[in-house]
């Protein structure tokens, strides 16, 4: 199971998310059957809207985060509750792409560099909250960093990392959210990007056996860094049967009367867990006559 800390300095100038999303992504990896670079792409996306949803303050609030850029991937969805707790699909689950010029995988060229980053937040209102930016690298931590500082005008420092076996596994994924507080100091700023400047990569201090609090207690040196709450956060899918008669209720009686003109049972694919749903001509007529 993943791994969440939240941390404030001491001052109250700066706040921090942490998370180890190693085993949320390989879940998804075994889901999905994605190919590295889609893991390294999802798993990024996956990270980032765990730590994005654990900052809502409703239990049931939710937070949705879909990447669409003009890369062979497509589109990029992640849903998180307030928890932290995510789920997540993706367009073309495998891509072949050669290396970058670094060496590393070509998370960019997979999600493409231009496009758009939507944060949808549901909070309980009559109408959800919807954020909208343009992708500006498709490596995905510095476009979370650009939606911050564009849409909701936070200065924020993201990281994201996910490093993948030659089998196609899993071995670290996790990330970091860091963001100035209102009324910061310009000396808390300046030891803030001193300390931002300095740090390895996500994935290389994982490797280096650093956890959440590690890895807090390194970006806030000089901080004091408070503990405000860590906890458990897993890959983890709402879909139940009732949810889906729910939605096919939805469609309306024309479409209802449609499949049952077909005279074949249906089956309905949930994206996020590959989970599979069937159902019958018989059950299709009972559900359009709740339609009615």
């Amino acid at each position: 199971m993943g791994k969440i800390i939240r941390a404030i300095a001491e001052d109250g100038s700066v706040m921090m998310c942490a998370i180890d999303a190693t085993d949320i992504v390989s879940r998804a990896e075994q889901l999905h059957h994605t190919s590295a670079v889609v893991t390294a792409a999802l798993g990024r996306a996956l990270a980032a809207g765990s730590m994005m949803g654990a900052m809502l303050k409703g239990k049931e609030d939710s937070l949705t985060l879909r990447i669409k850029g003009d890369g062979p991937l497509g589109s990029i969805v992640v849903v998180s509750d307030s928890g932290g707790n995510v789920r997540g699909s993706v367009g073309s689950p495998v891509v072949e792409l050669p290396l970058n010029a670094k060496g590393k995988l070509d998370v960019a060229g997979a999600v493409g560099r231009q496009g758009n980053l939507y944060v949808i937040r549901d909070v309980g209102l009559r109408e959800p909250y919807v954020g909208q930016t343009e992708l500006v690298s498709g490596e995905i931590a510095e476009d979370i960093t650009n939606y911050y500082a564009v849409s909701e005008q936070i200065p924020t420092v993201c990281g994201l990392g996910v490093l993948v076996n030659t089998d196609l596994t899993v071995l670290h994924a996790g990330g970091f959210l860091i963001q100035l507080l209102p009324g910061a100091p310009e000396e808390s700023i300046d030891r803030l990007e001193a300390n931002v400047n300095a740090l390895p990569p996500v994935t290389a201090m994982l490797s280096a056996g650093l956890g959440p609090e590690e890895i807090c207690q390194k970006a806030l040196a000089g901080f004091a860094p408070q503990v405000l709450d860590t906890f458990p956060v897993a890959y983890r899918c709402t879909c139940t049967r009732e949810r889906v008669e729910k939605m096919l209720i939805s469609l309306g009686e024309r479409e209802l009367q449609s499949i049952i003109d077909e005279g074949e049972d249906i089956n309905v694919e949930c994206h996020f867990c590959d989970r599979t749903y069937q159902f019958t001509v018989e059950q299709v007529r009972r559900l359009m006559a709740q339609a009615k």
